[in-house]
């Protein structure tokens, strides 16, 4: 008689005593230990009985042990994700990190596929069964890595019973070498792990994509970090390739961590049919199954009048007292110089860090260097990492049980994946401490942890409709054979972002890829594609195959293959550029590419301790002017992350729900309700000073809420100059997308040249003192219904513009970056864009130049929510209120020193900051301090 499930936790049980019972509730023990079979949920015993007797006895091995949590030893992505995946239906499995989402994928597959192996006489057949697809060639490896030991631990147990099964693995991405590639073909992994890239690749080499034709499981694992940029886009075509090359539709399985909305996230996994419908999946929502231990932290409850010195000693006295009390720490920043910073500083200040027990990770450091990182969280020899955010994915981290963040992760989604690294397993409390060091961040971090304690998730946006990711798929589908015209146009409309493609997008894709313009050849931009109907038996182009008339489409020139393997994939090229002045011609240093996304002509900015105003770029050279006035854009801040929409709307609101307290019961009680929020004490004082503040400076309508924007006029005399503050909490890329509307407006209404910075809470304008402009107005007069057009009006001859049309025409094979053994830089890349540009602008529909301003427009600058906030603004549902003052708000200091000062110099923004401050505080004085700022810390 077969085995029940409950008889084999009886079993697992009974060899859990014999294996030492002394271990018996100690759930930091690898081991296993007694548990009552009887108390352990049954669906635990109906998955055990759906593997395979080898796969079952590893598993029960392996981890059979009674997790409380768990209510069993499954844990509840796996309870749920094994039975799916088992009856060949698509998952979508969201579950945090550490929770065994992962493994859960794998198991009901290895067990189907050594069941499989052992029926037959000679076993699997040489092709690939499973692709394991990651977005990082690191977790690509650990996954590589993490499957040895379930597929050794099942065939060491077939060993025992005599049998000889096999079950092969590989990891294929563009690190791989030659001679393994090669290996590949002869003896075929039979779970292949790999990038969005190589799979790309993959589908258009001759030899291995007959490899693929027995695929039956797809994993895309984190998918979250794929769906939202061209990469995931790129991906899903592939799938859709996919699925016209495999015997049968392959099951697919897409694993996250915290994500939102789920069902977006399993529509853009399965993809639709030729129909139009969408594949059918199930939902495994596990994503707040582990229990979280947040809290903000602040160094001091007076963050404008405390010493910068004694705030940073504050700061670095309690992370090492953090790290001391746990075996291992993880420190993410926001930027890369600043995860450098971090760990100079301790190494400094405490003897207790040298080379051997701490280091630091991000992208720029070299792959051993990462590499060894990356070896000593696993064994835990580094007692303190710190990071930017090359290690919100991949690895695992058995030993790590804190992680601390330093600043705003700008996103509930960022802060709950990068967490999530801590206690890296169910039964584990996940412990995060967030350190905040300025008050805008303050506010900010006080808001995400009381969402993610609530289980609100920002949503994941998808590109839609990319013609450049088209462009490259259309051009391989030709490539691998000639094709009927609407096989092509259905495989494209099957992938989730082009669920909406119309026939208009696909003309202008086909005008370009044909080549369908005057003067492109002399340009030296070639037709990738011919689009013809299929002639008579005796045409010269006649494909048998096809009906006579047939709509086809086919590859043109000798080295498309060539071309299309050396030139695809999404992810940018990017280069430094030289600093020259423009009348000397003297070089002053180097800036990032992505810094000069934030600057336009007469911006000044700082390098090497010296003033320069922007005038223009050639290719990679900037030119400058030596200047003394104040620098308008700080140098940090193309490397911090944006702020995400859905985040900024829930600050909006709670400065509602604050300014309402205050005004109704006064700063005791706002105390009070803040200490509601996994907040520190000095996190709640400081919070409740700066609105109380701002309340009594300015009234309570100078606070941006949900339904309000504010406008602050300040007249700064000494600089000859009017600012406006306009306060938005809704991130960085809607302010930039306002910001550009309302600049262009405010420079033609005042002839004038209109200086911007634009941070997470709103944006500043400046202008000469004798210029004035109704900056409420013009928001009130900006039409929804215009603001793609005049976006794109406004982004006409910018630095912007020439970044992602050579991102966009490399994407797009306008230009190629490999041909014929030579590789084109990045700057090179750019100078081929700029003579390009001006050609293709004057081009009707042109599908390169349409895709680089949409990308701009709605992945870069959120257009969808600008245009829904200014339509509730015509409704009247959002007021507009300005206010004339003396100097900055307390909530308008962020933006204020954006155009006073280069806040990389700390002393500098540290005095400025104090000068506003002096300058409210002296405004207010005399007034009853009403609700005592001065009570004791622990009263109401």
């Amino acid at each position: 008689m077969a085995e029940t499930g409950r008889d084999l936790l009886r079993r697992a049980a009974g060899r859990a005593e014999n294996d030492g019972g002394d271990t018996a509730g100690d759930d930091s023990d690898a081991g296993a230990f007694p548990f009552d079979p009887d108390e352990v949920d049954l669906a635990d015993a109906e998955v055990l009985e759906r593997l395979e007797p080898a796969v079952r006895e590893w598993w029960v091995d392996e981890f059979g042990r009674y997790v409380a949590q768990n209510g069993g030893f499954f844990t509840p992505p796996q309870r749920e994700a094994i039975p799916l995946v088992d009856e060949g239906t698509n998952p979508l499995v969201c579950a945090p990190t550490g929770s065994g989402k992962t493994l859960a994928s794998f198991t009901a597959i290895l067990n189907d596929l050594f069941g499989r192996a052992r029926e037959s006489d000679d076993g699997l057949d040489n092709a690939v069964y499973c692709l394991y697809i990651s977005p990082l060639k690191s977790l690509a490896n650990d996954i590589h890595r993490n499957l040895e030991v379930p597929l050794e631990g099942i065939r060491e147990r077939l060993d025992d019973r005599g049998e000889d099964v096999e079950v092969r693995h590989a990891i294929r991405h563009g690190d791989t070498d030659t001679a393994e590639r090669q290996r590949m073909l002869e003896e075929t992994p039979h779970i292949l792990n790999t990038t969005p890239e190589t799979l790309a690749i993959l589908l258009n080499a001759p030899k291995f994509r007959e490899k693929l034709r027995s695929v039956e499981y797809v994993i895309v694992d984190e998918i979250h970090s794929l769906a939202e940029n061209k990469r995931g886009t790129h991906l899903s075509v592939s799938l859709e390739r996919l699925e016209n090359l495999v015997e049968t539709s392959p099951t697919r399985i897409g694993c996250s961590a915290t994500v939102e909305p789920l069902e977006t996230m399993a529509e853009f996994l399965v993809g639709r049919d030729d129909a139009g419908a969408v594949r059918e999946y199930e939902i495994v929502d596990t994503r707040f199954v582990r229990d979280f231990d947040l809290r903000l932290e602040c160094p001091t409850d007076d963050l404008i009048n405390t010493p910068r010195s004694a705030v940073q000693s504050g700061f670095y006295d309690r992370l090492h007292e953090l790290i001391a009390s746990h075996d291992n720490t993880l420190v993410f920043t926001n930027t890369r110089s600043g995860a450098e910073r971090v760990l100079e500083n301790l190494r400094e200040r405490f003897d207790a860090y040298d080379d051997a027990n701490s280091g630091c990770h991000h992208g720029s450091l070299s792959k051993e260097r990462r590499t060894a990182v990356e070896e000593g969280l696993k064994d835990g020899s580094l007692d303190v990492v710190t990071t930017s955010t090359s290690l919100e994915l991949g690895i695992d981290m058995p030993h790590l049980d804190l992680v601390v963040q330093v600043g705003s992760p700008k996103s509930v989604a960022a802060l709950l994946q990068r967490v999530g690294r801590a206690g890296h397993s169910l039964g584990q409390t996940v412990e995060g401490r967030v350190i905040a060091l300025d008050r805008d961040e303050l506010v900010e971090c006080a808001v995400m942890l009381e969402k993610a304690e609530s289980g609100f998730v920002d949503r994941v946006f998808v590109p839609e409709n990319a013609q450049d990711v088209a462009a490259q798929h259309v051009y391989g589908m030709a490539i691998n054979a000639v094709r009927r015209e609407g096989e092509i146009l259905r495989t494209l409309r099957r992938a989730y972002p082009y669920r909406n493609y119309d026939d208009a997008e696909w003309e202008r894709l086909l005008t370009y890829l044909t080549a369908d313009y005057d003067g492109m050849e002399e340009k030296n931009v070639y037709a990738k594609v011919w689009r013809d109907e299929n002639d008579p038996p005796d045409g010269e182009h006649h494909h048998p195959e096809f009906d006579v008339g047939a709509p086809l489409i086919g590859k043109r020139g000798r080295m498309a293959r060539v071309i299309y393997m050396t030139n695809i994939g999404t992810i940018p090229d990017s280069f430094t550029c030289d600093v020259q002045t423009r009348r000397t011609d003297e070089w002053v240093g180097q800036l990032d590419e992505d810094y000069l996304d934030t600057l336009e002509k007469g911006d000044v900015f700082v390098l090497g301790g010296d003033r320069f105003e922007y005038r223009y770029r050639r290719g990679s050279k900037v030119y400058v002017d030596r200047t003394a006035a104040q620098p308008t854009v700080p140098s940090w801040f193309s490397e911090r992350l944006p702020l995400s929409y859905d985040l900024g709307r829930e600050i909006a609101a709670f400065q509602r729900e604050l300014l309402d307290r205050l005004e109704a019961e006064g700063a005791p009680a706002v105390r009070e309700w803040l200490r509601t929020f996994p907040v520190d004490e000095n996190s709640v004082r400081a919070i409740t000073r700066l609105f109380d503040e701002q309340r009594r400076y300015a009234g309570p309508e100078s606070v941006a809420t949900h339904d309000r924007f504010v406008v602050e006029e300040v007249l700064d005399r000494e600089e000859y100059r009017r600012h406006f503050y306009v306060h938005s909490t809704y991130g960085r890329r809607f302010n930039d997308g306002l910001s550009r509307l309302v600049a262009a407006r405010c420079a033609r209404r005042s002839n004038a040249n209109v200086q911007v910075a634009v941070a997470d809470n709103g944006f500043s304008l400046s202008m000469p003192l004798n210029r004035k402009v109704d900056i409420g107005a013009v928001l009130r007069d900006l039409d929804p219904a215009r603001v793609r057009t005049d976006l794109r009006d406004a982004l006409d001859g910018t630095d912007l513009l020439q970044r992602y049309f050579r991102i966009n025409a490399t994407r797009s094979l306008m230009i190629l970056k490999r041909y014929k053994g030579y590789e084109k830089s990045a700057a090179e890349q750019q100078v081929s864009a700029e003579m390009l540009l001006s050609f293709a602008e004057d081009l009707e529909d042109f599908a390169v130049i349409d895709e680089t301003y949409r990308e701009i427009i709605e992945d870069k600058l959120n257009v969808a929510a600008i245009e829904e906030v200014l339509a509730a603004l015509g409704r009247g549902e959002v007021e507009v209120v300005t206010t004339e003052l003396d100097s900055p708000t307390p909530r308008a200091f962020g933006l204020a020193t954006l155009l006073a000062s280069d806040v990389v110099l700390a002393e500098d923004e540290s005095a400025v900051l104090q000068e506003f401050h002096d300058r409210v505080l002296e405004s207010i004085e005399g007034e009853s301090e009403g609700d005592g700022e001065d009570v004791a810390v622990g009263e109401s």
